[in-house]
């Protein structure tokens, strides 16, 4: 086969195609998908001409693992966000440097004394509502997330720094529910600066305010004695590479920037859903509750993360909508062969999570919420891959479920919570990600006894 008899996920013209998966992509790939299969050639992002979806596991894997034939280039859908010297934005040499230095704060072993903090953090939280009150998930969500980000990440205490940040990073986040400014990452042509009223220039402006106040923290950081600092930003200071250079200003800057918009704004969309299907489904609802209960009064954080239905709970949410429905893209260098396809260098892959997720013969009925499809089988990491996978798969994985876990465990298990608006949520774009569009209104009806 050749690269031409490669399916095409539309025959519609390209600029038409990138404006429906710009405002409807799960629709986009759905369609996709019916039309052309396992893998198909969707030319939606950037400027390639052959940009294929691969929804196939073993098409994934050979993606993942082809390191002769496949490279990770830079995310340039991201760039503008994150900067330059962001992670997602690196490549080679400079993108295993940057991943060496970024590992070992996240690693497993790290992430158990943040437990206490973020159980904290969700019941400050909790702690302004009133009983009969009405709130929305992914706002509340928003703040505990942000401040799981400010406090363990940053390792900043309350204070007007604190503040600051927290104000502008919600607004630097809630840019993204502009359509034109989401539109903006896929058309470059829109990021037109028309001063601070304009939406991309107000998004500039914002990020600008953002930058400031994190460079501020930086130079403050490195004045002070961070040795017995348990925080991300203190680990990061302290990190040196192989030749015992730490990492600049800038590279710190962006990397903060990039934990903020894929560590923050993810997990508060993914704990929202969550929370929507947990609340829809009285078994459901029960079978967490009970399972939770058991654990007695003051449960170890560490034993609350290894409850096997709140992981299947966990799991399915993030199987069902996916924040990132596409892994970060793969360039092909050298000619090479993918389920059978010829491909020639240049050709831009994607691992489509989405469509992955979604295989009836991985996932019977995959429109439902079923946690007890993970109860009943271990899925691959070529059939379940939320983060991603192979050296772009996500670094803050561990810390994203563990935190997932916890404050899901907290809100059921501690409050009198109802789902209130009747509408059923669809995902909406939020940039380069995917929400719930409605922000699943909920209410608080008091404490569990």
């Amino acid at each position: 086969m050749t690269v031409s008899s490669i399916p095409q996920g539309s025959t519609a013209p390209r600029w038409l195609q990138m404006l429906h998966y710009t405002a409807k992509p799960l629709d986009y790939m759905e369609q996709g998908a019916q039309r052309g299969g396992d893998i198909f050639n969707a030319p939606v992002i950037g400027d390639h001409e052959t940009v294929l979806f691969v929804s196939h596991p073993q098409g994934i894997q050979q993606i993942f693992s082809s390191d002769k034939c496949i490279t990770a280039p830079p995310n340039a859908l991201l760039q503008p966000i994150v900067g330059n010297r962001s992670i997602f934005c690196l490549e080679g040499a400079r993108h295993r440097r940057e991943r060496k230095l970024l590992m070992p704060p996240f690693h497993r072993e790290q992430i158990p004394q943040y437990g206490q903090l973020i159980l904290e953090l969700t019941e400050n939280a909790m702690a302004g509502l009133a009983p009969g009150e009405s709130f929305l998930a992914r706002s509340l969500m928003q703040t505990i997330s942000l401040d799981v980000i400010l406090k363990v990440v940053f390792g900043l205490s309350d204070g007007p720094r604190f503040d600051q940040l927290k104000t502008l990073i919600i607004e630097f986040t809630d840019c993204f529910q502009n359509s034109l400014v989401s539109g903006a990452l896929f058309f470059p042509a829109l990021r037109i600066n028309w001063g601070s009223r304009s939406p991309w220039g107000h998004f500039q402006h914002v990020r600008h305010q953002v930058s400031e106040l994190l460079l501020a923290e930086i130079c403050d950081r490195r004045a002070q004695d961070t040795t017995h600092k348990n925080d991300i930003l203190s680990l990061l200071i302290a990190a040196r590479d192989e030749n015992g250079q730490p990492m600049a200003d800038a590279e710190l800057h962006d990397e903060l920037l990039t934990m903020l918009v894929a560590g923050h704004e993810t997990t508060a969309s993914a704990i929202s859903w969550a929370l929507y299907w947990i609340y829809q489904n009285p078994k459901i609802y029960q079978t967490l509750v009970d399972e939770l209960d058991r654990l007695g009064p003051s449960p170890d954080p560490m034993e609350i993360t290894k409850l096997p239905y709140l992981t299947a709970v966990c799991h399915e949410t993030l199987r069902l909508y996916p924040i990132a429905t596409l892994t970060v893209p793969r360039e092909v260098t050298a000619p090479m062969t993918l389920m059978d396809y010829a491909l020639e260098p240049g050709t831009r892959l994607y691992g489509a999570i989405y469509l992955t997720h979604h295989r009836p013969d991985l996932y019977p009925e995959s429109k439902s919420f079923k946690p007890e499809r993970f109860l009943e089988r271990q899925f691959s990491n070529y059939e379940f891959l939320p983060f991603g996978g192979g050296i772009r798969r996500c670094i803050g994985e561990v810390l994203a479920q563990f935190e997932m876990k916890l404050v899901l465990a907290t809100l059921v298990s501690h409050y009198q919570l109802e789902w209130v608006d009747k509408t059923p949520e669809v995902p909406k774009r939020r940039g380069v990600t995917l929400a719930p569009g409605n922000g699943v209104k909920m209410q608080f009806n008091g404490k569990r006894e």
